[in-house]
Protein backbone atom coordinates (compact mmCIF):
# COMPACT_ATOMS: atom_id res chain seq x y z
CA UNK A 1 0.00 0.00 0.00
CA UNK A 2 1.28 3.32 -0.76
CA UNK A 3 1.57 5.92 1.70
CA UNK A 4 0.91 9.33 0.44
CA UNK A 5 1.05 12.67 2.53
CA UNK A 6 -1.55 14.24 3.80
CA UNK A 7 -1.65 18.31 2.41
CA UNK A 8 -4.52 20.38 4.27
CA UNK A 9 -5.06 23.64 3.68
CA UNK A 10 -4.65 26.58 6.17
CA UNK A 11 -8.38 26.20 7.18
CA UNK A 12 -8.24 22.89 7.18
CA UNK A 13 -5.48 22.95 9.12
CA UNK A 14 -7.06 25.08 12.00
CA UNK A 15 -10.11 22.86 11.49
CA UNK A 16 -7.95 20.11 13.52
CA UNK A 17 -6.31 22.23 16.04
CA UNK A 18 -6.73 22.59 19.51
CA UNK A 19 -7.38 25.77 20.87
CA UNK A 20 -3.68 27.68 21.28
CA UNK A 21 -4.46 27.49 25.17
CA UNK A 22 -5.11 22.97 25.64
CA UNK A 23 -2.04 22.40 23.91
CA UNK A 24 0.86 24.08 21.97
CA UNK A 25 0.58 23.49 18.22
CA UNK A 26 3.22 21.60 16.25
CA UNK A 27 6.15 23.61 13.93
CA UNK A 28 4.00 21.39 11.00
CA UNK A 29 0.30 23.43 12.26
CA UNK A 30 1.99 26.65 12.51
CA UNK A 31 3.58 26.50 9.18
CA UNK A 32 0.25 25.78 7.72
CA UNK A 33 -2.29 28.02 9.63
CA UNK A 34 0.29 31.48 9.24
CA UNK A 35 -1.16 31.80 5.81
CA UNK A 36 -4.52 32.00 6.94
CA UNK A 37 -3.58 34.52 9.69
CA UNK A 38 -1.22 36.63 7.74
CA UNK A 39 -4.14 36.71 5.01
CA UNK A 40 -6.36 38.50 7.49
CA UNK A 41 -3.70 40.61 9.25
CA UNK A 42 -4.21 42.89 6.25
CA UNK A 43 -6.21 45.95 6.94
CA UNK A 44 -8.06 45.74 3.63
CA UNK A 45 -8.11 42.31 3.23
CA UNK A 46 -9.99 42.27 6.82
CA UNK A 47 -12.11 45.27 5.58
CA UNK A 48 -13.02 43.09 3.08
CA UNK A 49 -14.08 40.06 4.67
CA UNK A 50 -15.99 42.44 7.02
CA UNK A 51 -17.68 43.66 4.32
CA UNK A 52 -18.50 40.15 2.33
CA UNK A 53 -20.31 39.01 5.68
CA UNK A 54 -22.40 41.95 6.28
CA UNK A 55 -23.50 42.44 3.32
CA UNK A 56 -27.27 41.50 2.26
CA UNK A 57 -27.75 37.44 1.69
CA UNK A 58 -24.19 37.47 3.23
CA UNK A 59 -22.67 37.78 -0.75
CA UNK A 60 -21.04 40.66 -2.61
CA UNK A 61 -19.66 41.43 -5.95
CA UNK A 62 -16.68 42.45 -6.23
CA UNK A 63 -18.47 45.70 -8.00
CA UNK A 64 -20.29 46.07 -4.74
CA UNK A 65 -17.01 46.50 -2.64
CA UNK A 66 -14.99 48.92 -5.12
CA UNK A 67 -16.25 51.95 -3.82
CA UNK A 68 -15.74 51.47 -0.08
CA UNK A 69 -12.05 51.80 -0.88
CA UNK A 70 -9.35 54.11 -2.88
CA UNK A 71 -8.11 51.57 -4.65
CA UNK A 72 -8.20 49.95 -8.40
CA UNK A 73 -10.51 47.05 -8.91
CA UNK A 74 -7.60 44.75 -10.09
CA UNK A 75 -6.19 45.80 -5.95
CA UNK A 76 -9.46 44.59 -4.26
CA UNK A 77 -9.95 41.61 -6.63
CA UNK A 78 -6.27 40.30 -5.58
CA UNK A 79 -7.14 41.02 -1.78
CA UNK A 80 -10.58 39.00 -2.76
CA UNK A 81 -8.05 36.19 -4.77
CA UNK A 82 -5.70 35.58 -1.61
CA UNK A 83 -9.18 35.59 0.94
CA UNK A 84 -9.87 32.63 -1.51
CA UNK A 85 -7.36 30.64 -1.87
CA UNK A 86 -6.80 30.29 2.04
CA UNK A 87 -10.02 29.07 2.28
CA UNK A 88 -11.76 32.30 3.91
CA UNK A 89 -13.92 32.86 0.72
CA UNK A 90 -16.04 30.99 -1.35
CA UNK A 91 -16.57 32.71 -5.56
CA UNK A 92 -18.49 32.14 -8.00
CA UNK A 93 -18.77 33.55 -11.67
CA UNK A 94 -21.74 35.25 -12.87
CA UNK A 95 -21.46 36.62 -16.22
CA UNK A 96 -18.56 39.15 -16.22
CA UNK A 97 -19.10 39.38 -12.29
CA UNK A 98 -17.80 37.48 -9.26
CA UNK A 99 -19.65 36.92 -6.57
CA UNK A 100 -17.78 35.99 -2.89
CA UNK A 101 -19.30 35.00 0.37
CA UNK A 102 -17.77 33.99 3.22
CA UNK A 103 -17.14 30.59 4.35
CA UNK A 104 -18.49 30.58 8.17
CA UNK A 105 -17.03 27.69 8.90
CA UNK A 106 -13.77 28.62 8.48
CA UNK A 107 -14.37 31.64 11.00
CA UNK A 108 -15.86 29.27 13.21
CA UNK A 109 -12.63 26.97 12.52
CA UNK A 110 -10.34 30.07 13.50
CA UNK A 111 -12.72 31.48 16.71
CA UNK A 112 -12.49 28.10 18.20
CA UNK A 113 -8.16 27.81 17.80
CA UNK A 114 -8.21 31.09 19.54
CA UNK A 115 -11.14 30.23 21.52
CA UNK A 116 -9.43 30.54 25.01
CA UNK A 117 -7.43 33.40 24.31
CA UNK A 118 -8.39 36.36 26.41
CA UNK A 119 -10.06 34.70 29.44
Amino acid sequence: MSKSQLTLTATESVACCSPLLTEPMSGDQAERIAPLLKAIADPVRLRLLSLVAAHEGGEACVCDLNDAFDLSQPTISHHLKVLHEVGLLDRSKRGVWVYYRVRTEALGDLATLLGGVGR
